[in-house]
């Protein structure tokens, strides 16, 4: 923590000096930097400021050999617990994207109608999760399955964290059940894949030359009511030189949807260079292997028993519906552990 409240304190003092907004863009780099270490130091802080105090009541209460403050103490105890296992999680989220909003797209694997209705739960899982932490929800995309789900969504998730906390959500999702789709009910599995890229904020500079990008305009189709059907309002960006394309057609205004698609874009661009900084990027950017049997990184067992079981933590929830309505904080906060576990810093640049 040293090194956080030196950083801290030189930011600070560099805010105060008379030519800080001189510089606009340099001001709200250090502006986000200081944001990001204020939000690890002052839990940090409060929790060193707790500890103290439960010292001082334990002394005085040796001191005067009573138990009057027994309550106390342990009211006290139990607070500074919880606010350390938040502040615990909190610490692992201070990578230099965790902080940022994102945008998440599911995409069906192969199986036609069953893997579509698969992706369509899972886009339903994360948007109850989100709604759950209270953060707003934006559906940005949206390909229809055709007889039932979707081929591709994409929303934006905006809040607090959201980047850091659902970046593990990355790769191929399982599902195992009876098929409500076969005449037959015979047990299916699905695939679908899910992909989390962050969004980032003005402090991050991502140029984007013109001789780079395309840009392309068409009817968004699908659900949205008739003015999207009749106008091209849906843009698609495309960088040239990485082949990365991002589209947005959620928006009747065609203004709005180039804003988000360039958004994603950037997203896109900025998830790439962070799967190189961490030695991750061994394949093109968007390929997470066959959506198919082996690269799962979790499986949703319906039948013949009830499990949902993490591949790569080894998390399991006996209570799949729960899992499906949102409730995957275990999940993410095992992921994350994970990572710690294994020397992996995620503030390392």
């Amino acid at each position: 923590m040293g090194d956080k409240q030196a950083r801290r304190d030189a930011l600070q003092s560099e805010m105060e000096g008379p030519s800080f907004w001189n510089d606009q863009e340099k001001a709200k780099t250090v502006i986000a930097e200081l944001k990001t270490l204020n939000g690890v130091l002052k839990p940090f802080e409060e929790l060193i400021k707790q500890a103290d105090d439960l010292s001082a009541s334990i002394e005085l209460a040796e001191e005067l050999e009573t138990d009057e403050f027994d309550a106390d103490v342990q009211a006290g105890t139990e607070k500074a617990e919880k606010d350390f296992a938040a502040f615990e999680l909190q610490s692992m989220l201070g990578g230099p994207n965790d902080h940022c909003n994102a945008f998440l797209t599911v995409h069906a694997g192969a199986g036609g109608t069953e893997a579509c209705d698969w992706a369509e739960m899972l886009l339903r899982m994360y948007m109850m999760w989100a709604e759950g932490h209270g953060h707003k929800i934006q559906v940005t995309n949206r390909e229809e399955g055709g007889a039932a789900g979707v081929a591709e969504a994409t929303i934006q998730i905006s809040g607090p964290n959201v980047y850091g906390s659902l970046r593990g959500e990355t790769g191929v999702h399982r599902l195992i059940r009876i098929s409500p789709f076969d005449s037959n009910a015979r047990r299916q599995t699905s695939f679908a894949s899910v992909d989390v890229i962050p969004e980032v904020d003005d402090a991050i500079d991502i140029v984007l030359k013109d001789d780079e990008l395309k840009r392309d305009v068409f009817r968004a189709g699908g659900p949205g009511g008739q003015h999207q059907n009749k106008t091209e309002s849906a843009v698609r960006y495309t960088h040239l030189p990485t082949g990365i394309a991002a589209e947005s057609r959620g928006e009747r205004s065609q203004h709005k949807n180039d804003a988000i698609a360039l958004a994603n874009l950037k997203a896109k661009l900025v998830r790439m260079e962070e799967e190189k900084r961490e030695a991750e990027y061994a394949k093109k950017y968007d390929e997470k292997g066959d959506v198919a049997f082996g690269s799962q990184i979790r499986s949703y067992t319906l039948q013949p028993y009830q499990l949902v079981k993490d591949a790569r933590t080894g998390f399991e929830v006996g209570n799949p519906r729960a899992v499906l309505d949102g409730e995957l904080d275990g999940f993410i906060e095992s992921y994350l552990r994970m990572k710690l576990a294994k020397g992996v810093d995620p503030t390392k640049k």
